[in-house]
């Protein structure tokens, strides 16, 4: 993986527009940790604060695009078209039934777009130079993106660190959890040195914690322990009513507003909202909005 992230760095870093949303990068090797349904919640709450949301489904088996009721027939331009430098954001993105909340819908396409630009020299910062221009022109401006990667570290993946301002980490409370977030800091570090020196650990998140689970309480005194304030205070539930949520199409916030999940959700979007504060009051000539 270093070798390959290495020879994908030779293109220097495009200059950002005047009005850029945070783009944050909702990434794990590992699948099956709360990625998508982060990505869809997280997006849900920060556009019922007002924020104006994009999530793009990075992933070809399009679970964020099924989750948000974005029927397949719907999908007429993709993330692929996107990155195969055929369609803009703005015109491929769809609104959901969440206001303020937009969608750049997946296909099973994506399965194909490694391979057909594999030889490319802009390969990995496609998704970067498509998001340079998203807030050109008319259109309320995206205030945030995020990026629902798949489970793996290939060029998709890449592409989305190549594009985010930083990595949002959901971590499943099981026993492997630590192993498979020193890998994926790994790959963090080497993105930095080859593609995206701004790159940045926004927060990591745990998911699907159990109360009465000796194991969950454990892992989170263990991840807390090892990466300190780098750990969201929120921790997401395992809770029936976020499982069950997508396949009614809705976010877990629309299905059950009370449950814990989505109580949950909105506090982690409370605390994103706080730590862009925090950064935006670091960043030279800047100051907090």
């Amino acid at each position: 993986m270093s070798d390959d992230i290495a020879t994908l760095g030779s293109e220097s870093p495009a200059r950002q527009p005047l009005v850029a949303p945070r783009v944050l990068a909702i990434a794990n090797q590992k699948g099956g940790v709360g990625k998508t349904t982060t990505a869809i919640n997280l997006g849900t709450a920060l556009a019922a604060t007002g924020e104006f949301v994009l999530i793009i489904d990075g992933d070809p088996q399009g679970n964020a695009s099924t989750g948000l009721g974005i029927d397949r027939r719907n999908r007429r331009f993709s993330t692929y078209d996107v990155l195969a430098g055929e369609a803009a954001i703005r015109d491929a993105a769809l609104p959901t039934a969440v206001p303020n909340l937009h969608l750049l819908p997946s296909t099973m396409d994506l399965y194909g777009l490694e391979l057909e630009i594999s030889q490319a020299r802009d390969r990995a910062y496609r998704l970067r130079d498509a998001l340079r221009h998203i807030n050109d022109g008319p259109g309320v401006p995206y205030t945030y993106v995020l990026i629902d990667c798949p489970p793996a570290l290939n060029l998709l993946t890449l592409n989305a660190m190549a594009a985010a301002n930083a990595i949002l980490v959901p971590l499943q409370c099981e026993f492997f959890a630590l192993e498979g977030l020193s890998q994926l800091l790994k790959t963090v570090d080497q993105v930095k040195e080859t593609l995206n020196p701004g790159l940045a650990i926004h927060g990591i998140v745990l998911t699907m914690f159990d109360a009465r689970n000796n194991l969950s309480n454990q892992v989170v005194a263990d991840v807390r322990e090892f990466m300190g304030k780098k750990v969201y205070d929120t921790v997401i539930p395992r809770n029936v009513r976020v499982s069950e949520a997508p396949s009614y199409g809705k976010p877990v916030l629309v299905y059950d507003l009370k449950c814990p999940g989505s109580e949950a959700y909105l506090r982690l979007a409370t605390e994103v909202i706080q730590r862009e504060k925090e950064l935006k009051l670091l960043e030279p000539g800047q100051t907090a909005s």
